[in-house]
């Protein structure tokens, strides 16, 4: 009979062995799709895959500026000199554009 270590040692061969034999029969797979792609012409566009669309950033205008003349969107964090005119007891209306 085996013992625990035995059989976990085993299992864990397995799990490799398991796992190569994965790897290889995927690269099988995507080499003979590769291969009948480009015998037929096919490309992923005619499987219904398209590239991923590019994200559309917009650049906002500043609304305020510092005293130093550093500007601030209102969008994201609120920027240090802000922090501290609002602790010195500033306002935003103080800073708007």
């Amino acid at each position: 009979m085996s013992t625990y270590l035995e059989l976990k040692a085993q299992g864990e061969e397995l799990l490799r062995q398991a796992e190569e034999a994965r790897k290889k029969e995927i690269a099988d797979v995507i080499a003979d799709i590769k291969a009948k792609m480009a015998q037929y012409g096919i490309n992923p566009k005619d499987l219904g895959h398209s590239a991923p669309a590019a994200r559309k950033t917009t650049k906002s205008a500043p609304k305020y500026r510092g005293p130093n003349g550093e500007f601030w969107t209102g969008v994201g964090p609120k920027p240090r000199w802000l922090k501290d005119a609002l602790a010195a007891g500033k306002s935003r209306e103080d800073f708007a554009i």
